[in-house]
């Protein structure tokens, strides 16, 4: 692919995933304002979060889809379901609708970030893929940067289910911009691999290749799960420790949403020439020791913000330099391995979710254990991993 066609459509691809991760990542900080406005209890949201983070294991399905009918059908089914999904909150904004858009909105995302990372796999030599996948996944941290202060403008002015009427607006805006730049395309065929269509999760199940995918899927829950003990809950502790309001919560969102700019940033600069493996190991141990600086710092609100800065950038540089690498397992099947890798995501947020709200009774320094439990694991995972491949 030419660098000028390339530099233009990641532009246009940073912009859409801002859109679709800040609709994903808005529900974190203002978790109890969507409790309060929906009038329903903060447990009863977490059991929600739960739920949606286990739509991720309907990730097969989006990797049968891109696989058997082309990446840009794909990325369009994916950008059609988040849109849907805002679309119902807009019509009727109750709770059970409210429950169903974040299955169905996290859903599309899941679809149109699988297909998308296998469009780019596709096209970009693996030398070089790091620093492309990084720049995409910037669209992660300008969506704290950017997408969730702008979210809690509106919920402080116009109500709780604001956000949606824009997220509606700009996804249909979306669907048009990818139908445009993106060519249409037939399934990858690898020289010598089975034809994409042959494949199924029985034949990677039987493919030599599926010890490295199951550690690489347990690389990426134990380490998503790491994130999601304090992510879900770190809104919650700045409100409970420090009484920040909505607007002050979003800007603390800015804050971390920097972080992760930064670790994008250093995947972007290093992880080509680091190598995959031993960036994501080093990312792991960075994140572990934020963690377990957390309950110091958090003695006071600027402490808390610093150690939430580090906490986010040294687990952003950890899975953003995990993604080439699972690109590279079995090229004949990449979406099914990126799809597996997804619900493995979705497994271990689903389980710090869980485990979140009843280590945070213990207090925080428990939630902080908790994370550098499950990063351990991670570390034996990706041992494991590299073992075997």
């Amino acid at each position: 692919m030419r660098t000028s066609n390339l530099t233009s459509r990641l532009i246009a691809f940073t912009f859409i995933r801002t859109t679709l991760n800040t609709a994903h990542r808005m529900v974190y900080p203002f978790l109890a304002a969507f409790a309060r406005g929906l009038g329903v209890d903060l447990s009863v949201l977490s059991y929600v979060m739960t739920a949606r983070a286990l739509a991720g294991m309907f990730g097969p399905l989006a990797a049968a889809l891109t696989d058997k009918r082309g990446r840009k059908v794909g990325i369009l089914v994916g950008v059609g379901l988040f849109s849907l999904g805002a679309a119902l909150v807009v019509a009727w904004p109750t709770f059970p609708v409210f429950a169903a858009a974040l299955l169905l909105m996290t859903l599309g995302k899941y679809v149109f970030d699988i297909s998308l990372v296998s469009w780019l796999g596709d096209r970009v030599p693996y030398e070089r893929r790091g620093r492309v996948l990084a720049v995409t996944e910037f669209g992660w941290s300008l969506a704290f940067i950017l997408g969730v202060p702008l979210v809690g403008f509106l919920i402080a002015r116009r109500g709780w289910d604001s956000p949606f009427l824009a997220f509606a607006s700009l996804g249909a805006l979306a669907f048009l911009i990818l139908a445009f730049i993106i060519p249409k395309d037939a399934p990858t065929v690898i020289a010598g691999s089975p034809a994409p269509e042959n494949h199924s999760l029985l034949s990677i199940l039987r493919s030599p290749a599926f010890l490295p995918i199951l550690a690489s899927l347990s690389l990426g829950l134990f380490s998503s799960a790491a994130n999601e003990t304090v992510n879900l809950l770190f809104g919650v502790w700045l409100e409970d420790a420090f009484g920040l309001q909505i607007a002050a919560l979003g800007a603390a969102s800015a804050v971390i949403g920097l972080s992760e700019l930064g670790g994008e940033g250093l995947v972007a600069a290093f992880v080509d020439r680091l190598g995959k493996p031993r960036a994501v190991a080093f990312g792991l141990a960075a994140n572990s020791l934020a963690a377990l600086a957390l309950p110091v710092l958090g003695k006071s609100e600027a402490g808390a913000l610093i150690g939430l800065f580090f906490f986010y950038i040294s687990f952003e540089f950890t899975i953003v330099s995990a993604i080439p690498l699972m690109t590279e397992i079995l090229p004949s099947a990449r979406a099914t391995v990126l799809a597996l890798n997804v619900s493995g995501l979705s497994l271990g947020r689903a389980l710090g979710a869980f485990a979140s709200p009843r280590l945070y009774g213990l207090g925080f320094g428990a939630v902080a254990a908790g994370a550098v439990v499950f990063n351990l694991l991670a570390f034996l995972a990706l041992w494991r991993m590299k073992k075997t491949r």
